[in-house]
């Protein structure tokens, strides 16, 4: 087996998430097709260049933009994160770059959460994860796009965490009236050029690594590190997908 294919304790914790009602002709192998999206997200490779032991190219490819049209990664990933007891939550952003594909869209079209910022074209991915670092729900952004409009996005719907922690990027008055509404405390230091300074734990504002450890395992996803992706909801599936690896993995750990 690929060391990017799913594991048999992997594949059968997604098998029964996948549709399972397929119409008229049946299906291609879904686990083949699964394990060739995951090579090309662990990898970067275009799809053309998909190993034969995959399966035709254009059938990985179609079954990944079909269902991230239908909404199927994402409910997937959803199942899986549904497990966590999501006591504490933590937020942060990062920035990534748009490659010329990706950002060859038409002038005047929508911006698919591709916008300009310090590094040129971008994107960015606002991510919430509990206290294991293992992620929760994730939006999109264009990369000049301010931390704090992602926050009630981020939490909505969710269960709220007694308490909810982030960088000085999120420091507004807004956000931790919001995150207090829900029952909870925000622990989010004040921008260092406010007079009042809140005070904040220290050994609960150390786990916020926790997030910053989430990223730094999702860009080793290299169709994720760089966006080539023309669609926000494509690049959303994606980022979504190597999330849901990083649920599988941690599942198989303690079965």
């Amino acid at each position: 087996m690929a060391r990017y294919d799913l594991s048999e304790t992997e594949w059968r914790l997604i098998q029964p998430l996948l549709p399972n009602k397929p119409r008229g002709v049946a299906r291609v192998d879904d686990r083949r097709v699964i394990n060739g999206i995951f090579y090309i997200l662990r990898t970067g490779s275009p799809w053309r260049d998909l190993p034969g032991r995959y399966g035709p190219h254009t059938t990985v490819y179609n079954r990944f933009n079909r269902w991230a049209k239908a909404g199927v990664w994402v409910r997937v990933f959803e199942a899986l994160s549904a497990a966590s007891p999501g006591s504490m939550h933590l937020i942060d952003s990062s920035i990534i770059r748009a490659h010329q594909h990706a950002a060859g869209g038409k002038k005047g079209g929508p911006d698919h959460a591709i916008g300009r910022s310090r590094g040129g074209l971008s994107t960015k991915i606002n991510a919430l994860v509990d206290q294991d670092g293992l992620p929760l729900r994730i939006t999109l952004s264009a990369g000049q796009a301010s931390d704090k409009a992602a926050v009630e996005e981020l939490i909505y719907g969710l269960k709220p965490a007694k308490a909810l922690v982030a960088d000085r990027g999120y420091d507004a008055q807004a956000v931790i009236d919001l995150v207090r509404s829900r029952g909870g405390c925000a622990h989010i230091p004040t921008q260092k050029d406010r007079k009042v300074q809140r005070s904040v734990d220290p050994a609960i504002y150390r786990q916020r690594n926790v997030v910053e450890r989430y990223f730094c395992k999702l860009k080793h996803f290299r169709r994720v590190a760089t966006r080539f992706d023309k669609l926000a909801r494509n690049f959303l599936a994606a980022v979504l997908l190597a999330s849901t690896r990083l649920w599988l993995r941690a599942y198989e750990s303690t079965t």
